[in-house]
């Protein structure tokens, strides 16, 4: 299984279709509650076997672009703190060949929706239930994060979240879209 855009969705594995349309058409009506909604991703049932082709294949299509590319899980605490800044940034520099990826390491696709109910995201989120994306990348930390240059290029990697990571997150994407 993998993460899909909710427009995308073949089937869902948490609650019937007619469910998800019935509740998706209620909280349409709030906005807050719409931004939560849109930025839970459903699951298809796609095999895990190839879960690594299909992460290079998502990463490909932001050529061109700048990625902050972040690991993360329910469980990790500092992810907590992340969303909301990697929300800021889509929001302030998404219009500027800019995006950021997140890979969700949870082995329970229903942990990693209740962190999306408290921690709603407005960027694409990957699963990688298995940990393959993770092992390819050879995560050392969580949350973990790459930043992609616009020709794809790996050009930083982090460990961690913090206040003063976060400036220098964010001078790294700034120099990178100035180029």
């Amino acid at each position: 299984m993998q993460y899909v855009n909710i427009s995308a969705a073949k089937t869902i594995s948490l609650l019937p279709n007619e469910i998800i349309i019935i509740l998706g058409t209620l909280l349409m009506k709030h906005s807050l509650i719409k931004s939560i909604f849109f930025s839970l991703l459903f699951f298809s049932s796609q095999s895990f076997s190839d879960t690594l082709t299909d992460f290079e294949q998502q990463l490909a299509q932001y050529k061109g672009k700048v990625v902050y590319l972040d690991f993360w899980a329910s469980w990790c605490v500092p992810c907590r703190k992340s969303f909301p800044w990697m929300n800021e940034m889509q929001q302030k520099y998404g219009a500027d060949n800019f995006t950021v990826l997140s890979v969700n390491l949870d082995a329970q696709p229903a942990l990693a929706a209740k962190f999306l109910l408290e921690n709603p995201a407005n960027f694409p989120i990957f699963y990688d239930a298995k940990g393959k994306v993770a092992k390819a990348f050879k995560l050392k930390g969580m949350p973990s994060s790459y930043i992609v240059d616009k020709s794809g290029k790996i050009v930083s990697a982090h460990v961690g979240f913090t206040e003063n990571k976060k400036i220098k997150y964010q001078t790294e994407i700034v120099e990178l879209l100035e180029k």
